[in-house]
């Protein structure tokens, strides 16, 4: 701001200097004359008549020119005062510039961060797809080893049961016909408790 009001002192001095310097008026030198006063008066109105129509030639000159448009002074003072005007926006321009590109720094740090954070998440959540995937066809797996160990299991009862059968009938022990058609372990296991007890009498 101090520059700028030097700019301006400098540039209305300038124009001042130069107003003065081309408004000067010169005079004509005197000239000596030795006529008789008769001769010299009527020369002298003329010469009086003459100087007074330039002179008011000279004013009508500086009266329109004065009411045709400003002055150059006041020209030069709007012209310094829209320099001023100008050079205040521009300086408050080139502050929201640098905000903004500040502000653009920072969004890009955060984009960059973020991106960062994203591609961490993703590598997770795909290790985590494969872990599950994993998971769940190991239990399929564990499903159908116990389903195929519970066959097995009913299928070792059942030989079991029918190897007791057939000691019994050797042994001349009574089985009822559900026990042959395959009956539940508690009422085998009855009956071959009684069958035992029998025996042991």
């Amino acid at each position: 701001m101090q520059t700028n009001q030097k700019i301006m002192i400098s540039l209305t001095s300038s124009l001042l200097i130069a107003c003065l310097s081309g408004c000067t008026v010169t005079k004509e030198p005197g000239k000596l004359s030795v006529e008789p006063i008769s001769l010299q008066q009527p020369q002298q109105k003329a010469r009086q008549s003459e100087s007074g129509k330039s002179s008011c030639r000279v004013a009508k000159r500086f009266q329109e020119s004065t009411t045709q448009g400003p002055t150059v002074v006041e020209s030069a003072i709007e012209l310094s005062e829209k320099y001023a005007k100008l050079s205040e926006e521009a300086a408050a321009l080139r502050q929201e510039k640098q905000g903004l590109t500040a502000k653009n720094q920072q969004l890009k740090d955060q984009v960059g961060a973020l991106e960062a954070q994203l591609q961490q998440a993703q590598k997770e959540l795909s290790e985590a797809n494969d872990l599950m995937i994993e998971m769940r066809l190991e239990l399929n797996n564990w499903k159908t080893d116990i389903l195929g160990f519970r066959e097995e299991m009913r299928n070792a009862d059942t030989a079991q049961l029918e190897t007791l059968l057939r000691i019994l009938k050797i042994l001349g022990g009574e089985v009822k016909a559900e026990s042959a058609q395959g009956r539940n372990k508690s009422s085998t296991a009855v009956s071959m408790s009684e069958t035992s007890q029998s025996m042991r009498k």
